[in-house]
């Protein structure tokens, strides 16, 4: 792909260290692209990591989570975009085992990821880990991700209620991270719906975007302390962007802030050209 410098979905990103004191060690990207010489069809890639670990070492994990990720799918072609988020999130996995095992300060360091890459108006993603991507659609809000948490399994098997999620002293136990010895699973559901199979969400890969459709991907430190609901309204409630991702992230803050917050947002253009003569004309629907 070719570095553009016209994303084709509007875009709004902050992070913030929160309320506790301690260092961010969120990190986010967002690229755009078209997709080859010639051919200059759109693509935008975002990635969100949290790190894991002290001493800075989940800062320096969660960078080269989002270096590594970024770096192989912006020399992708775009034509596999499965295969090449689950190569990049491998090497991105490996590069933080290694380098931790050269530093004894940041043994055990690691990085959740969650990844968005729409190529043109069809959704692909990737994750590990507790960060999320949401679809937000006619003033509804969808999950797309499913969480790689302690409660997460506990919950699926009828351990504890979605009510005991939000406080249970587990909440924060991932199960799948980047950094490990053994590369993780890379989780391909897209849940369009909750009552899908993993089959079922799997095949939603390529989702097709609509016109005013809005993506979120966010860290754990912004769903830890604002509902779904509430994000909605929110964004919906907002005058653009820019200020939904602001009041999600003052909301997070209010409540306590003991995490560090990341959000991003990504909104579907009212219009595009059908003849797509460059990233600019499907931005903006020029059909001359």
């Amino acid at each position: 792909m070719i570095r553009s410098k016209f994303p084709h979905l509007h875009v709004a990103a902050i992070s913030h260290a929160g309320m506790s004191g301690k260092n961010n060690e969120d990190r986010y990207e967002i690229s755009s692209f078209q997709l080859k010489e010639g051919d200059p069809r759109p693509a935008l890639f975002a990635v969100v990591a949290d790190g894991i670990g002290g001493h800075r070492a989940g800062e320096v994990a969660a960078e080269i989570a989002i270096n590594y990720i970024t770096k192989e799918v912006a020399e992708s072609s775009a034509r596999k975009p499965l295969k090449t988020l689950e190569s990049a999130i491998h090497n991105a996995n490996q590069a933080i085992a290694g380098h931790a095992a050269a530093n004894d300060e940041q043994l055990g360091m690691g990085s959740t990821c969650a990844c968005v890459w729409v190529i043109e108006d069809k959704l692909y993603t990737a994750y590990v880990g507790d960060s999320r991507i949401y679809l937000l659609r006619e003033k509804q809000i969808q999950r797309l991700t499913v969480d790689h948490t302690w409660v997460q399994e506990a919950f699926e098997k009828g351990i504890i209620t979605a009510e005991q999620m939000h406080d249970h002293p587990n909440r924060h136990v991932i199960r799948r991270h980047l950094g490990g010895a053994k590369p993780p699973v890379v989780d391909f559901r897209l849940r369009v719906d909750n009552s899908e199979s993993k089959d079922e969400s799997e095949g939603n890969q390529g989702f097709l975007l609509e016109i005013g459709d809005i993506i979120l991907v966010c860290s754990d430190g912004l769903t830890d302390l604002v509902w779904d609901d509430e994000i909605c309204s929110i964004v919906y409630e907002s005058a653009d962007l820019n200020a939904a991702a602001e009041a999600l992230v003052d909301l997070a803050n209010k409540r306590g802030g003991h995490d560090n917050i990341t959000v991003v947002l990504l909104e579907m253009p009212k219009e595009k050209s059908k003849k797509k003569h460059g990233v600019l004309d499907w931005i903006l629907g020029n059909d001359d």
